[in-house]
């Protein structure tokens, strides 16, 4: 370890400690979800809907991991395929694997986006199925099509109610390989006053924490990088960066 990575190390502690730090970086969660803030970025020229701090998480993650394939659930306008199969694009220019693609899942791909995503550049590393995430179908349709692969990534992002979540980590966390991370987005629901959500099927008490929580009971193979929510503060995912330990 560098000098500078230790004291990156000594920042990421003290921000563990740092309760007027935690508290703003909350308020500004707080305040950001209702006006959409998440929506307002694009990535290659399409629609990402995350937060710039879980971009930047996710491609350290991808450049340490260095996948074969992630699998991602929820797509809505491509953005995170995208990103996601040009980090592997970049990994590959690196030295990474060089076939290393992304598989997508969504229980309605709408015909605009698959074609915008179909004409992309990045397409040739991504391949979409149209279904729901937890259908019996279509968890057999994804453990096929990751038979073969090495370093698997997983990314959680469709609907966020605990059942569906829980689900989810049910039927696609043993793909991850060890020292990968099977990601949880909006975790951040259960943090959020018991209104925030009045359109949504989830919220406080229902949502993918609650189903991360349920979940890791039973399960020792992951653990909650605090690290990485020590970094970021301002993320939609705390407690959702799972890493496979085991």
């Amino acid at each position: 370890m560098t000098p500078f990575e230790r004291e990156v190390q000594d920042r990421i502690a003290s921000n563990a400690e740092d309760r007027t730090l935690k508290n703003s970086a909350q308020a500004f969660m707080r305040a950001s979800i209702t006006p959409k803030y998440s929506y307002n970025f694009f990535w290659l020229g399409r629609p990402i809907i995350q937060y710039p701090q879980d971009i930047i998480a996710m491609q350290e993650i991808i450049w340490s991991v260095k996948p074969d394939l992630i699998i991602e659930t929820g797509i809505a306008h491509g953005g995170s395929l995208i990103f996601s199969a040009s980090m592997l694009e970049l990994n590959a220019a690196c030295g990474g694997p060089q076939d290393a693609e992304v598989l997508g899942v969504d229980i309605d791909i709408r015909a605009h986006n698959r074609e915008a995503i179909e004409a992309h550049p990045m397409f040739k590393r991504i391949t979409m199925i149209q279904g729901s995430s937890i259908a019996p179908d279509i968890i057999a349709q994804v453990h096929e099509h990751a038979k073969g692969y090495e370093r698997i990534l997983v990314c959680l992002d469709s609907n966020h109610t605990h059942e569906h979540v829980l689900a989810e980590l049910e039927a696609y966390a043993s793909l991850v390989s060890i020292g990968s991370y099977c990601i949880v987005f909006d975790t951040i629901i259960e943090d959020m006053p018991d209104n925030m959500f009045p359109d949504r099927p989830w919220g406080k008490g229902n949502n993918p924490k609650t189903a991360v929580r349920e979940f890791l009971k039973t399960n020792n193979r992951f653990e909650i990088d605090k690290e990485m929510e020590n970094k970021l503060l301002i993320t939609v995912a705390p407690d959702g960066y799972l890493k496979r330990v085991r």
